[in-house]
């Protein structure tokens, strides 16, 4: 069975988050064929990343330098990121900062028992807010985290992988069947729902996920959710080519590269989380 080095699977997940972002500002005129493959695509992202963020704690030798690196890169990409998704959120940068800090806070609690009693309340309320201001919500603390605790190497591999597409089959099965409770109600006022609440509700889901068929295509990102575990269950442990910078600079740059087309073609908004 093919294996794959780092350096590829790295470029596999960059290639992936880019078709996920690149729909954002034409959601509303892509044909909804297209629009499952790109976003789905993101799924492939998630998993991937979150395993690499794991090695990059265990082997960095300054972990401070390291989150300097995020910070920065994750405060170039801002601009962009608001122009090309066309909302304010912290990126995906910031939610790996986060990330690698409660793994830290792990690292230093997790000899006692009564102190994984706090680190699980210190995990839960810094959980809250990222549901709607960070990128991969609380999904992606809890993921790294698995990487980072469970020790059998092929199920580190698989489960965290597998826990994220599960995840985001329930918030995208949610949000559709919050959808198809709203829609009746949007155009008659009835004596179980108004007309305006149910357009509140409508707006509240399309703030978190987008339109009806973005939320429709993220029900098939589970599947490439999946499909990136089962790659890092091939990664042969080879770093592959060096690149460091390219991974670091392709974030800002490929939302730089949307905004700028977005722009162009007039296909910009933006909204405070979405909202």
């Amino acid at each position: 069975m093919f294996k794959f080095n780092a350096h590829q699977l790295k470029w596999i997940a960059m290639i992936g988050m880019f078709l996920h972002h690149a729909l954002y500002p034409w959601q509303d005129v892509l044909p909804l064929w297209l629009l499952i493959p790109m976003y789905a695509a993101g799924g492939l992202a998630f998993p991937i990343l979150g395993y690499f963020i794991v090695e990059g704690y265990k082997h960095t030798s300054n972990l401070k330098r390291y989150i300097l690196r995020l910070g920065l890169f994750g405060a170039i990409a801002i601009p962009f990121y608001m122009l090309s998704l066309g909302l304010f959120r912290f990126n995906i940068m910031f939610s790996i900062i986060v990330s690698l800090l409660l793994l830290l806070i792990y690292d230093k609690l997790k000899h006692r028992a009564v102190l994984k009693v706090v680190y699980a309340l210190i995990f839960v309320l810094v959980s809250i807010p990222m549901i709607l201001i960070f990128d991969w919500l609380f999904f992606g603390p809890l993921v790294v985290l698995l990487y980072h605790i469970i020790k059998q190497e092929n199920a580190r591999r698989l489960i965290p992988g597998i826990v994220a597409g599960l995840l985001w089959l329930a918030l995208s099965a949610f949000s559709m069947w919050g959808l198809l409770q709203v829609g009746p109600y949007l155009y008659a006022d009835g004596p179980m729902m108004t007309a305006e609440f149910a357009q509140a509700q409508r707006d509240m889901i399309y703030g978190m996920m987008g339109n009806t068929n973005v939320v429709i295509s993220s029900l098939f990102f589970p599947v490439f959710c999946f499909i990136g575990a089962f790659l890092i269950k091939n990664f042969n442990g080879e770093r592959g080519k060096r690149a460091k910078w390219l991974f670091y600079g392709f974030y800002p740059a490929h939302l730089a590269a949307i905004a700028i087309v977005a722009l162009i073609t007039g296909f910009t908004s933006f909204s405070v989380f979405g909202f």
